[in-house]
Parts: structure tokens; C-alpha cells; sequence
């Protein structure tokens, strides 16, 4: 089991407007901020998921954080993209993973592979 995750990113206040917003959806808020070089991501009172300041970014890291429906991934992709993250797979069913693998990736402002997935079955009103 994971406690947390840190990764790398070359501008922090950046990043911390990136995910302010990416992350509200998922009831993700910033809930640390060490100076202008970390930054700490969760639900009070548990900081998970952690940015830091690297003079080199390594991209390739790909984050999937948990959402409660389909709605909620939706959500996390126009509210990211609108940030400034980039499209890396528009919301919808994901079936080479499984029946109902339902996500959305986007790539943060460092190239981070960060993504939000419901496992769920489709609700009675397509959620």
C-alpha cells in the first residue's frame, strides 16, 4: 500500500495553480506548502500525493487518482485542461482495460501523465 507519491516539477507556483484546480474535482485540495519548493496534495488531514521543486524533471510518471463516478472524471479533465494541461485521452470507457474502467488523462505542466479513473458501473443516468 502507497502512503504517498512525490513528484518532480521545475516551476512550484505553477504547478500548485495546476493542481489547485485539477484536483478540486476529485475533493483533492493543497494542504501544505513548504516554502516555494514543496507543495503537499490531499484530504484533510492527509497530504498524499506531493510536488517539489527539480532543477531536472524526469516525465514519463503517470498518477491515476481515484474518482466516486463518471461525472466527477469529467470534471477533473475540463477543470485540468482548463488549468493549462494538455489532452492525453478525453473522458470515456477505457474496455481493453476492463468493462467499466472509466478515465481521463492529461499532461501537467512538466509532461506528468496524470489521470482520473471511476471503476464503477455507468448509473442510471449515464453517471
Amino acid at each position: 500500500m502507497l502512503d504517498h507519491v512525490t513528484i518532480g516539477v521545475r516551476d512550484v507556483e505553477r504547478s500548485k495553480a495546476f493542481y489547485d484546480e485539477a484536483l478540486r474535482a476529485l475533493g483533492i485540495s493543497r494542504l501544505y506548502a513548504e516554502g516555494a519548493d514543496f507543495a503537499g496534495y490531499g484530504i484533510r488531514p492527509k497530504a498524499f500525493f506531493w510536488i517539489g521543486r527539480r532543477a531536472i524533471t524526469q516525465t514519463g510518471a503517470h498518477i491515476a487518482f481515484t474518482a466516486a463516478d463518471r461525472a466527477t472524471v469529467d470534471r477533473f479533465y475540463d477543470d485540468a485542461v482548463r488549468a493549462g494541461g494538455r489532452d492525453n485521452g478525453p473522458p470515456g470507457i477505457r474496455p481493453h482495460y476492463h468493462a467499466n474502467y472509466y478515465g481521463a488523462f492529461v499532461l501537467d505542466p512538466d509532461g506528468h501523465n496524470i489521470e482520473a479513473v471511476c471503476h464503477a458501473p455507468q448509473g442510471p443516468k449515464g453517471l
